[in-house]
């Protein structure tokens, strides 16, 4: 197995700031990692080794920021076994229960279409088209959502209908937050709310996917001699995703998401932009219209 490209310190601390600020923003982390490697440090995607490591500190920095949330959600889960017999009254169960039933579908479908999202759907061409599709459906969701039911209030189906619509966060671009608060504003839930349980949704979703592609890169030894800059990577990206989340929950209470609305599609125009010219190149385009190629040379070989 050919070595791990070599990262140094400067490059993955750059990327592991881009990784804090874009993680949990609407704004898609994926397309931004796939940009700035090429654009800004003229470097390949760092792989998937640097991406496990660290995909780490923004786990670490959402669980630490509502580790109190966490304990009631669990209690409330032991308390009430069976998630459709639960009191109204019961809050903790409630959103506990819901928290993990949403994250059902995004799971089952991550694995099923495990080899689409590593190759097909990494397209820069595809997350330009959804930075901006993204963008244009939660510009719809800003103007007909109600935004008022409270995150309390939410039911078993809207909380479902939210955790079906994370399954489209497969597709690079689209922005895992960003989906989830699109769904819950049509849901009718208020900003803050809808925020608050798309970050909620992202604990289980981003921790089970994070952990198995580090057990992928261990077991398969690709980390190296990177280890020192992954991890400083790591430690950058989680206390930069700790403040994220802190403000976003905070501006979410006051103001729509127009911002980054525009910032979506001026980001998706500027990427089909910079491919148009070759300014970067869409290697995972290349390496998959050449997957037919190889599985013929494997086949011609037998």
């Amino acid at each position: 197995m050919p070595d791990p490209q070599h990262v140094t310190y400067l490059q993955a601390i750059i990327l592991g700031l881009l990784q804090g600020l874009t993680e949990f923003l609407p704004v898609s982390s994926t397309a931004h990692m796939a940009i700035a490697p090429q654009l800004l440090l003229h470097m390949d995607d760092p792989g998937a080794a640097f991406s496990a490591v660290v995909q780490l500190g923004p786990i670490v920095a959402i669980i630490t920021y509502f580790r109190n949330d966490l304990v009631r959600y669990v209690k409330g889960i032991v308390r009430r076994p069976d998630p459709f017999e639960i009191p109204r009254k019961d809050i903790d169960a409630k959103i506990g229960w819901y928290t993990l039933l949403g994250t059902l579908p995004i799971i089952i479908f991550g694995v099923v279409l495990q080899h689409k999202i590593e190759t097909v759907f990494r397209s820069l061409y595809v997350i330009a088209a959804s930075l901006i599709l993204l963008a244009i459906v939660l510009f719809v969701a800003e103007k007909i959502g109600s935004r008022k039911t409270s995150l309390e209030k939410i039911t078993l189906r809207e909380s479902q209908i939210i955790g079906w619509a994370q399954v489209l966060a497969l597709i690079p671009g689209t922005s895992r937050s960003g989906v989830t608060i699109t769904a819950g504003l049509l849901q009718g839930l208020d900003r803050e709310s809808a925020a608050r349980f798309s970050f909620l949704l992202s604990i289980p979703a981003i921790t089970a996917a994070g952990l198995f592609e580090l057990f992928k890169v261990i077991k398969a030894h690709e980390i190296g001699s990177n280890l020192g800059p992954y991890l400083a990577g790591a430690v950058v990206a989680g206390g930069f995703a700790y403040i994220v989340i802190r403000w976003f929950l905070g501006y979410m209470k006051e103001h729509n998401t127009n911002v980054f609305i525009i910032y979506r599609i001026v980001l998706g125009l500027l990427l089909l932009v910079l491919l148009h010219f070759h300014v970067i190149s869409d290697h995972n385009r290349l390496q998959t219209a050449s997957l037919p190629v190889n599985a013929l040379v494997r086949l011609a070989s037998r």
